[in-house]
């Protein structure tokens, strides 16, 4: 077993030093008190809380690269909503996405050429067509058969540049 990496992470322990300070969330429950969940990109520049105008404790983030409807999102969305109070689901991919750039042959030449690193056994999920791809992941949400019924699911993009959502007709 290793040690912990304490130089690595001197800037985030540091951080949470100064969180603690003023830690105010220790009365939420893990439920989502807003019924929602969003599943969008780790995309860094997505704050998705603040996107919805919602804060800790109000709805479950579920965040992949492309934003994507994996099976392990649909596992989740499946907990979400029969445990933690989930019963609105938003997927929320966004504008200048690098999976929605470039296809998976490429994402593995550059990570092979760059790194020398063979990634073709997994699926990056890049999509083509965006709006397609989102069309494509609010159905097969909408259609699991183990998700709790009753759930409104819809599909929005965000824009990096102005922050807006724009729901899509999926």
């Amino acid at each position: 077993m290793s040690t912990f990496p304490r130089d690595e992470f001197a800037d985030a322990l540091a951080a949470n030093d100064e969180y603690i300070k003023t830690f105010k969330y220790s009365d939420l429950t893990g439920t989502a008190q807003k019924g929602l969940a969003i599943v969008t990109c780790m995309d860094s520049r997505i704050n998705p809380l603040s996107v919805i105008g919602m804060r800790s404790g109000d709805a479950k983030i579920l965040r992949n690269a492309g934003a994507r409807v994996t099976e392990d999102v649909l596992r989740t969305l499946v907990l979400a909503t029969y445990l933690l109070g989930v019963n609105r689901i938003l997927i929320m991919p966004h504008t200048n996405c690098r999976m929605a750039q470039v296809d998976e042959a490429e994402i593995h030449r550059e990570i092979d050429t760059k790194y020398g690193i063979d990634t073709s056994e997994l699926e990056f999920k890049t999509v083509a067509d965006q709006q397609a791809a989102l069309i494509e992941d609010v159905q097969k949400v909408r259609n699991y058969h183990l998700l709790n019924s009753g759930v409104s699911v819809g599909g929005a993009i965000y824009d990096v540049a102005t922050g807006k959502i724009t729901p899509i007709d999926c």
